[in-house]
């Protein structure tokens, strides 16, 4: 089945960086939720990512939205990306791709003539109902994170 905007988000349980067990459904009628996919962990374009949702994690706790970071990466290698840049929001370990499977977002890549799986860089804006309301793929990070901030002000406040 096809992940649409308006339709209820996949549900999984993923192990954080905090040791805790994170599920979609602890922030449902309480939370809207940035669930965001990429692909590695201290790679340039990953950084960048992390540390602009960190620069304005603030203003997404005042609008009542939680950020949920995920990468295929091991929960330690998650914890040092964490510890080296003071992120404030959590990363999930997604090992063997399930859930980026379950939202679609596992793909054939293509780097330096090499082809390969991986996560295609996306974004889902989840609303407390547990719904879907707004997703980007293929992100280009730059300016992704105020794009995301304008959505949830506009739409979700």
């Amino acid at each position: 089945m096809a992940i649409e905007v308006g339709m209820a988000a996949p549900t999984f349980e993923l192990e954080a960086n905090t040791g805790e067990l994170i599920s979609l459904s602890d922030y449902k009628g309480k939370k809207n939720i940035v669930l965001y996919f990429y692909p590695k962990d201290m790679t340039p374009g990953c950084t960048t990512e992390a540390c602009d949702f960190r620069d304005r994690h603030e203003e997404f706790t005042n609008l009542e939205t939680v950020i949920l970071g995920v990468s295929p990466d091991p929960l330690q290698r998650h914890q040092k990306f964490v510890d080296k840049y003071g992120l404030p929001f959590v990363l999930l370990a997604d090992e063997d791709h399930k859930v980026a499977e379950q939202y679609e977002v596992w793909k054939l890549k293509k780097n330096f003539g090499k082809e390969y799986m991986g996560i295609e860089r996306s974004t889902f804006i989840i609303g407390k109902d547990g719904n879907i309301v707004k997703e980007w793929r293929k992100v280009r990070v730059k300016d992704h994170v105020q794009e995301a901030l304008t959505y949830i002000k506009e739409n979700l406040s």
